[in-house]
């Protein structure tokens, strides 16, 4: 990375913390920024006299800080998934929905809202609240294998069947989901509704010790497949000529992505554009190198994905909005701005 790079790269960081502590403190109940950040100091044994009361301690570990390490670790996974898609399909219109896996963990789980009592009974006892986030990865990562298995053609999958079997599964998958939606309850269909349009409302200590690993695990082994893209970008045959083995790059990345992208749905619904525009916005700042693009749109992605959590808190608080009708307000104007100025 070059100077220009590093310093936008140290700039999210420092943009991210800021924006976390603020975030912090606002919402229906508000918390002054000293406070927070005594609350901080003292939880990590570098602050001992606190003046602030027991209530403002619960509101911040109990509800605020879990809801926005979730929504970072979301946002992270979006961020760099798109791009690494992006960067696999060398199409900049690509993101983990299009090639089906928001789709097949949607499916997934609505089905387990609206038949739980029906045919999910046993693994309802047995997993409880994660019945419904384990259905969502299930069926990312089935999605996922399918797409793939069509795409391969003598051993090696193609990336433009790839894409139109993703559209397929993506049509297929959404008639699914809209037939459960027609069938379900009224309380079901309020579920099924606030899920389907994405909130970080049900964010927990245990959400996080559940879904943590596989974001972290899949973003750092994405994290290395910057150069690997870098070639991509000049056509899999150049890269072939290069000595890189093609088939591997793009068998890790699809399942890299699915599993970053698949453990965000599972707990936070579908969120869109955020996986679309952030490796947009850090190209259009920071040039194409995916050695950059990569780790920047994690970060932008984390940042993007809090602004909007603080909005969908706070707009018309005490009522919270849907975090993907903020993401989808705040995403299209940015995507007709930058596709009426490049063409």
């Amino acid at each position: 990375m070059d100077k220009k790079q590093k310093l936008i790269i140290s700039g999210l960081i420092v943009a991210l913390i800021v924006v976390t502590i603020l975030a912090l403190g606002l919402g229906a109940f508000y918390i002054p920024v000293g406070d927070v950040a005594q609350l901080l100091l003292q939880k990590i044994g570098l602050y001992r006299e606190v003046t602030v009361d027991a209530l403002q301690a619960d509101v911040l570990f109990v509800v605020r800080l879990p809801r926005i390490l979730l929504g970072i670790l979301v946002g992270a996974a979006l961020g760099m998934s798109g791009a690494a898609i992006q960067g696999i399909f060398r199409n900049p219109l690509a993101e983990p929905s299009l090639i089906g896996i928001s789709a097949g963990a949607s499916l997934f789980a609505v089905l387990v809202i609206a038949f739980e009592t029906l045919l999910f009974a046993g693994l309802s006892a047995w997993l409880g609240y994660y019945l419904l986030v384990f259905g969502a990865f299930v069926g990312a990562g089935i999605t996922a294998f399918v797409v793939y298995s069509i795409s391969v053609k003598d051993g090696r999958p193609n990336v433009t069947t790839m894409l139109l079997a993703g559209i397929a599964i993506n049509g297929f998958a959404g008639a699914l989901t809209g037939l459960m939606t027609y069938m379900a309850t009224e309380q079901q269909l309020r579920t099924i509704t606030f899920w389907m349009l994405g909130s970080l409302g049900g964010a927990s200590w245990e959400n996080i010790m559940v879904v943590a690993p596989f974001i972290l695990v899949a973003l750092c082994c994405l994290s290395f497949y910057g150069k690997s893209l870098n070639a991509f970008a000049l056509g899999e045959l150049q890269a072939d000529l290069l000595g890189m083995r093609t088939d591997r790059v793009k068998r890790w990345v699809v399942v890299l992505s699915t599993i970053a992208v698949g453990a965000s749905v599972a707990v936070s619904g579908i969120i869109g554009f955020v996986g679309l525009l952030v490796p947009h916005t850090v190209r259009l700042f920071g040039g194409v190198d995916h050695r950059f693009v990569l780790p920047a749109s994690m970060l932008l992605g984390a940042l993007v994905l809090t602004l909007a959590d603080v909005l969908a808190r706070t707009l018309v608080a005490p009522i919270e909005l849907p975090i993907g009708v903020i993401t989808a307000l705040l995403g299209t104007p940015v995507f007709l701005y930058i596709l009426i100025k490049e063409k």
